[in-house]
């Protein structure tokens, strides 16, 4: 009987690859929404310390759409999603429970970890939006290209996933906040920063790409993919 069940049953393996890639792109999201409180000044423009390690989440993107394709990658955004969620749940319980007497640092806590509801929203929206366009426009490249130019595609989908994330999240989290000038001035900067780290390990990308389609024996493309953000089982 068990053995009759388990044949109508149908199971995706996942292979070690795979989820070493998907748990360095989670990683690199929840880390990255952890250390955009702090401002860092680099070659005079000023940029939250995200910006080491965000633009990873879309190269890792990038790898998971270009080898496994865009329905495993919608798979593994929306586990981003909701593993980003969770901390920031964890993060808002641990602000909200009474500290103990002798500890001294809850106003630390709560300026460096707190979150407000339209900070929350603007980062959830950027980060759905963004990858999205970063998955669909990397997949639907490949297929024009015949597989070509892998730098184009990569190069490409960043510039427009990483363009709608930081419009996206800079005007939710900061309209009325910030001149308008300076707030145009600082998704403009962002966009061209992030753009420019994807452009620069793009040589990386191609190692990756190549060690896990050789590793795999896979190289999807998605041509009878339904691109509908939201279904989770086609």
């Amino acid at each position: 009987m068990l053995q009759r069940q388990r044949r109508g049953i149908r199971r995706e393996k996942y292979s070690l690859w795979f989820i070493i890639s998907a748990a360095i792109f989670i990683t690199c999201l929840i880390t990255a929404n952890i250390t955009a409180v702090k401002l860092i000044a680099v070659a005079g423009l000023v940029l939250p310390a995200a910006i080491i390690i965000f633009p990873l989440s879309y190269i890792f993107g990038d790898i998971l759409t270009e080898v496994y394709g865009y329905r495993q990658a919608r798979r593994i955004i929306w586990l981003g999603f909701l593993c980003n969620f969770i901390a920031v749940i964890a993060i808002w319980l641990g602000q909200v429970l009474p500290p103990a007497s002798f500890w001294n640092a809850q106003t630390a806590y709560e300026r460096i970890l707190g979150y407000t509801p339209r900070l929350l929203a603007a980062s959830f929206s950027a980060y759905l939006l963004g990858e999205f366009a970063n998955s669909f426009i990397m997949a639907k490249m490949k297929i024009a290209t015949r597989g070509r130019w892998l730098w184009s595609r990569t190069i490409g989908s960043t510039v427009v996933g990483e363009g709608l994330d930081s419009l996206v999240f800079m005007t939710l989290a900061f309209w009325g906040e910030i001149p308008m000038a300076g707030l145009a001035a600082a998704i403009i900067t962002q966009w061209l920063v992030k753009s420019a780290y994807e452009a620069a390990v793009t040589p990386l990308t191609y190692v990756a790409v190549k060690f896990l389609k050789r590793r795999e024996g896979i190289d999807t493309y998605d041509y009878k993919t339904r691109f509908n953000p939201f279904l989770l089982k086609q």
